[in-house]
């Protein structure tokens, strides 16, 4: 069994208690089962981790073993904890790369994005979004982007034609980014690549990046319309970055990219 299959810690701690009282008031296993109306089995299954122990179990056993209330109190802690965003695990990793590649097919990437450009998507978000919200959000990226400048870290980043040719706001906003993806992908330790459209649709077909880490740990992360996926598993970070690089592979190179942003800009 993995760490991540492994079953909440919150349960684990709980049985272990559990047994531990038992075993303290010399009380067997059959006994507790006998007095929850319960299987032996379960009862093994809730001292092992392997199964969540119900309150009436917990109380019984509190009863049992004159806990005083200590085995009863653990019951608050074995509910399901509200999702954590996969994206603030995602950002404390992207913390501590040293190296980032990224792909993201139909949007500037947020670490790329001009205030103007991130303002607009924000306001196209749907539900609509409170424009308290939405201006947290739009400080948080680019607060963000102050990774760009840490020179000991690599970035490599390919974005789909379709952003670069379909404004998300008006044609002065997009001259100003197709401006400003000129200017970071100057930097030495930053690599910007377009995949032409017709390319594109053979490869990945949503946004995915791959961080190296100091450890030379990698930690992939996936991103789409209703989801967010923040992937440790060995073998499927390694199949992410495989995928990486045959995206970099089949892009337009870094100066014929640069040409194609400058064209553009030129024709707004």
């Amino acid at each position: 069994m993995t760490l991540e299959s492994q079953p909440p810690i919150g349960w684990r701690y709980c049985g272990d208690q559990l047994k531990r009282w038992r075993q303290r008031a010399g009380i067997s296993r059959e006994e507790l089962a006998k007095e929850a109306c319960v299987g032996v089995e379960l009862i093994k299954s809730i001292e092992q981790g392997r199964r969540r122990a119900s309150l009436r179990i917990l109380q019984i056993a509190d009863q049992l073993c004159g806990a005083g209330g200590l085995l009863e109190a653990a019951y608050q802690y074995l509910q399901p904890e509200p999702q954590r965003p996969a994206a603030h695990d995602f950002f404390r990793y992207e913390e501590e790369a040293i190296a980032r590649s990224a792909c993201e097919p139909v949007f500037i990437p947020g670490l790329l994005q001009t205030e103007r450009t991130a303002r607009a998507l924000f306001a196209k978000c749907w539900p609509p979004l409170d424009d308290e919200v939405i201006e947290e959000r739009v400080a948080l990226r680019l607060g963000r982007q102050r990774l760009l400048d840490k020179q000991s870290t690599a970035f490599s980043f390919v974005i789909g034609e379709m952003p670069l040719r379909h404004p998300v706001a008006d044609a002065e906003t997009q001259r100003e980014q197709l401006q400003h993806l000129l200017e970071v992908g100057s930097q030495r330790n930053v690599t910007i690549q377009v995949m032409p459209a017709d390319v594109f649709q053979l490869e990945l077909s949503g946004s995915l990046v791959v961080l190296e880490l100091a450890s030379q740990e990698r930690i992939g992360y996936q991103e789409g319309s209703f989801a967010e996926v923040l992937v440790t598993d060995p073998g499927k970070v390694s199949r992410m970055t495989h995928g990486l690089s045959r995206v970099h592979q089949v892009a337009l190179s870094p100066r014929d990219s640069t040409r194609l942003i400058a064209n553009l800009r030129e024709e707004l």
